[in-house]
């Protein structure tokens, strides 16, 4: 009986070491895929930015008026 209890804990300390090693092997796969979309995230916003700033200098007049429009609708927003 307690040779059977003893088998039983010792299955049970070791599925748990099994799950403790696949929650690790876990938090490093995610960790490192939520890294890879961090970098495409900041490169998606670089290249944003910089097609931003080309549009600018190519239409200034343009884009005072869309951010002087965009300024007023905040203002308007932001009273109520």
């Amino acid at each position: 009986m307690k040779q059977a209890a003893s088998r039983d804990t010792d299955d049970v300390a070791t599925q748990i070491e099994f799950i403790r090693t696949d929650l690790q092997n876990l938090t490093t796969t995610v960790g490192n895929l939520a890294k890879t979309q961090m970098n495409r995230a900041q490169d998606k916003a670089m290249e944003t930015a910089v097609q931003a700033e080309e549009a600018i200098r190519r239409n200034p007049l343009q884009a005072i008026g869309i951010a002087a429009g965009l300024g007023f609708l905040f203002g308007v927003f932001t009273r109520r």
